[in-house]
């Protein structure tokens, strides 16, 4: 649905700009005025359709990238490969699915001594990624069960690779919302905060008393944190840390 929105988006703004093109002499379609004109009616759209706010950078971009690459002498191949490739890192997204988010050396550093603190017997990450997280936690500890969701081809075998060598560790590829979420005394996400509020249902109901949930960056609404971890990072990260109760 999201892809669809996006689609057309950009082909009623098209249109638009092509409508106006006879009608404003000064516009063109091969000139920066034309960009300009077809992008802000495409943002016009889809803010109406109610796009999330990072496709506005999207639509701002698309039909100049467009033009841009027509420029070059460019086998259809090496589109076609692209495509494919973000297919696979990016794969669900257009469903709704998160984008790829690398943590940061200092997230991992953080979760690695929570996890530390909890004396936990078992982690799980939802969204896992290439493993930014997971390969470390399963080499500082060995004997830690770490079981890991991430539903993207490309990142997920990138993940099975870089954690060959780690018994303890594992990653599935299916969606998030298929993990036992009750058989583990820390669980981290770094997701969205569109999210945040269905995750924030489901983990209250189905995560055992006691256990710890780590988010990254977006805290979960109407949860009280037991605690705020404020990061040096360069993005300021806060991992906002819940206990659950009875």
């Amino acid at each position: 649905m999201r892809l669809l929105k996006a689609f057309l988006a950009q082909i009623l703004g098209l249109i638009i700009a092509l409508v106006a093109d006879p009608l404003l002499p000064d516009i063109s379609y091969d000139n920066v005025d034309f960009f300009i004109l077809q992008s802000s009616a495409a943002i016009l759209i889809s803010l109406v359709l109610r796009q999330p706010r990072w496709w506005i950078l999207i639509h701002c971009l698309f039909l100049p990238s467009v033009f841009f690459l027509l420029s070059f002498q460019v086998s259809a191949y090496w589109y076609l490969l692209v495509l494919c490739i973000l297919g696979l890192v990016f794969w669900g997204t257009i469903k709704g699915d998160v984008p790829l988010f690398l943590s940061s050396t200092h997230v991992t550093n953080a979760v690695i001594e929570l996890v530390y603190r909890e004396s936990a017997v078992s982690f799980a990450e939802l969204g896992a990624g290439i493993g930014t997280i997971t390969v470390p936690l399963a080499k500082q500890y060995p004997h830690l069960i770490i079981n890991a969701w991430e539903r993207a081809p490309l990142p997920w075998l990138i993940n099975i690779w870089r954690n060959r060598l780690n018994k303890n560790s594992h990653c599935f590829c299916s969606s998030l919302w298929d993990c036992d979420f009750d058989q583990y005394d820390v669980i981290f996400t770094f997701l969205s905060p569109v999210l945040m509020p269905e995750i924030g249902v489901i983990l209250r109901n189905n995560m055992r008393p006691g256990s710890l949930l780590i988010s990254a960056a977006f805290p979960v609404p109407g949860w009280e944190p037991e605690l705020i971890k404020q990061l040096n990072n360069i993005t300021r990260t806060q991992l906002y840390c819940y206990r659950i109760t009875d």
